[in-house]
Parts: structure tokens; C-alpha cells; sequence
């Protein structure tokens, strides 16, 4: 498995964790990454307005899981 493909798989298993538990989970609306209910920020923008609804978290978990990842973590600086 190269490594794009097991990077899809990975962004799918997350997913399809959080669709299962939208209430656990809240989307940033300054940038859209899905964060732990319990964040007071954003840790990609340090945002601090979210949207929790249930509809919303499950929608942006499918929309994150289906397109290729463009965020820079902290691995790929070093």
C-alpha cells in the first residue's frame, strides 16, 4: 500500500469514528477542521467559533475524509 492510499484509508477510519459520534465533536468555522467537543480553540487557526450540530460535523467529517489533505502538521516541517 503506497502512502497516499494508506493516508485515504486513515482519513476514512477517522471519518467514519467521528460520523459515529458527532456529539463527541465540534467543525471550526474559521477553517473547518473538525475538533474535540471539549477545544476552546481551534488548534489549526485558533479560531474560536464552532458549530456543533450533529449534521454539520458528520457533513465536513465526509467532505475531510474524501478530498486530499492539504494541512501542514508539524512532521512535514521537520
Amino acid at each position: 500500500m503506497s502512502a497516499p492510499e494508506e493516508s485515504k484509508d486513515t482519513r476514512l477510519k477517522q471519518a467514519e469514528k467521528i460520523a459515529s459520534h458527532p456529539e463527541q465533536y465540534k467543525v471550526c468555522e474559521g477553517c473547518g477542521s473538525i475538533v474535540v467537543a471539549r477545544a476552546v480553540t481551534c488548534p489549526s487557526c485558533h479560531g474560536y467559533l464552532f458549530d456543533a450540530t450533529p449534521e454539520r460535523v458528520v457533513s465536513q467529517a465526509r467532505e475531510l475524509a474524501l478530498r486530499a489533505p492539504h494541512s501542514v502538521l508539524s512532521a512535514d516541517l521537520s
